[in-house]
C-alpha cells in the first residue's frame, strides 16, 4: 500500500472519528434538550397526563433528584444482604472451633502414635472437651459483642424525640429538594409521600410559564448564571451549568433565539406540603445552533431556519413565592 493511500485513509478515519465525538454534543444542544432532566415532586416517576399539545405523554425523567423505586430496593436489598454476610455467625464460629479442636487432637494421637481417636480417651472426656470448646467460644463471642458495641458511633440525643421543625430545611433551600421528592417523613424513617390537592390556575400563572419559556432559553443561550439562579430550581441549575460547562471544554456554545410558544395545555397541577406544582405541555419553535467558540462556525442546527419542539415543562412555587422551573420532559 502507497504513502498516499495510507495518507487518504487516515484523513478518513480521522472524519470518522471527529463525527462520532460529534454524536453526543449536538444531543445537548438547547436547554434539556435530548434529555429528560428535572423533577415533578412526588410525581416524578409518574408520567404527566396526556394532552392535546402532547397526545403521547412524555418520556421518563433520565436525569433527576428522586431515585426510582424500582433501583432503590434492589439496592437496599443488597446492602442488607453484604451486612448479613459480614456479620459474624456465632454457631459458624463455634462449629469451626470444635472442628479445628477435634482435627488437633486426632492429629496429636496420630504423632504420638495411639491412633487418631486417642487424643479423646473416653466419651466423658470427648463430652468434656467439647464442653471447654464451647466455654471459650462463648467467652470469645461475648468479648467481641461486648467491644463491637463501644465502637459503633452514638447518635447525639439518641432515644429523644426529635421535632419536625428542627430537620427541616427552609423554604428557598428545599425549592430543589421538594422538585426533587424528599418531603415529609422523619428522620430515620422513609419519608411518606406527602398528600397531593388539585389546584385551579390563573391566566397570570399560563403567562408566567410563557415568559419562562423565553428568560430561561435566554439566559441558557447567554451563559448568564444569575439569571437562570433565579428562574429554575437548584436541581435544574445543576444540570444547565453541566451542560454548559461541557459545552465549554469543547470549545462550543448553544445559542437560542426566537422563542415563540404555538400551543400550550395544562397537564397538571397540584400542592404538596406547602408547595404549587404545574405540568405543561408545550410546543413552540425557536432558532437554535451550536457554535465553535473561537471560530463561530455551525457544528449543528440552524441560524435562521426555526425548528419546532414539544416538550412537557413542569413549574414550582413556594407559597407567596415566584414560579420556577423544575422539570423538562420531551414529549414521546
Amino acid at each position: 500500500m502507497s504513502l498516499i493511500s495510507l495518507a487518504r485513509r487516515g484523513r478518513v478515519v480521522a472524519v470518522v472519528a471527529a463525527t462520532l465525538l460529534l454524536v453526543p454534543v449536538l444531543a445537548e444542544a438547547r436547554p434539556g434538550g435530548g434529555k429528560a432532566s428535572g423533577s415533578r415532586g412526588s410525581r416524578t416517576e409518574s408520567a404527566p397526563a396526556r394532552t392535546d399539545t402532547a397526545p403521547n405523554g412524555a418520556q421518563p425523567f433520565q436525569r433527576s433528584a428522586t431515585p426510582s423505586p424500582t433501583q432503590a430496593a434492589p439496592a437496599a436489598a443488597g446492602a442488607a444482604a453484604a451486612a448479613q454476610a459480614a456479620r459474624p455467625s456465632m454457631a459458624r464460629n463455634l462449629m469451626m472451633g470444635l472442628g479445628a479442636g477435634l482435627l488437633g487432637a486426632g492429629l496429636f494421637g496420630m504423632l504420638s502414635g495411639a491412633g487418631f481417636f486417642s487424643g479423646l480417651a473416653s466419651l466423658a472426656g470427648m463430652f468434656g472437651f467439647l464442653l471447654q470448646i464451647a466455654l471459650i467460644g462463648g467467652a470469645i463471642w461475648l468479648a467481641l459483642r461486648f467491644f463491637r458495641r463501644r465502637s459503633e458511633p452514638q447518635l447525639a440525643g439518641a432515644g429523644a424525640p426529635m421535632p419536625r421543625e428542627t430537620y427541616q430545611p427552609q423554604p428557598d433551600a428545599r425549592m430543589g429538594a421538594m422538585a426533587g421528592g424528599a418531603v415529609g417523613g422523619g428522620m430515620g424513617r422513609p419519608a411518606a409521600a406527602p398528600q397531593t390537592t388539585p389546584i385551579e390556575l390563573s391566566g397570570e400563572d399560563f403567562s408566567a410559564f410563557e415568559r419562562l419559556l423565553g428568560e430561561v432559553n435566554a439566559a441558557y443561550s447567554n451563559e448568564d448564571e444569575a439569571g437562570l439562579r433565579q428562574r429554575v430550581t437548584p436541581e435544574m441549575f445543576g444540570y444547565f451549568d453541566e451542560d454548559l460547562s461541557g459545552n465549554a471544554r469543547k470549545g462550543l456554545v448553544d445559542r437560542v433565539s426566537d422563542v415563540k410558544l404555538l400551543q400550550g395545555d395544562l397537564s397538571e397541577a397540584w400542592n404538596e406540603d406547602g408547595f404549587d406544582f404545574a405540568t405543561v405541555a408545550m410546543r413552540f419553535s425557536l432558532i437554535n445552533a451550536l457554535y465553535e467558540r473561537a471560530s463561530g462556525k455551525i457544528v449543528d442546527g440552524n441560524a435562521t431556519v426555526p425548528q419546532e419542539v414539544t416538550e412537557h415543562w413542569t413549574f414550582v412555587r413556594s407559597r407567596g413565592g415566584a414560579w420556577k422551573l423544575s422539570g423538562i420532559q420531551q414529549a414521546a
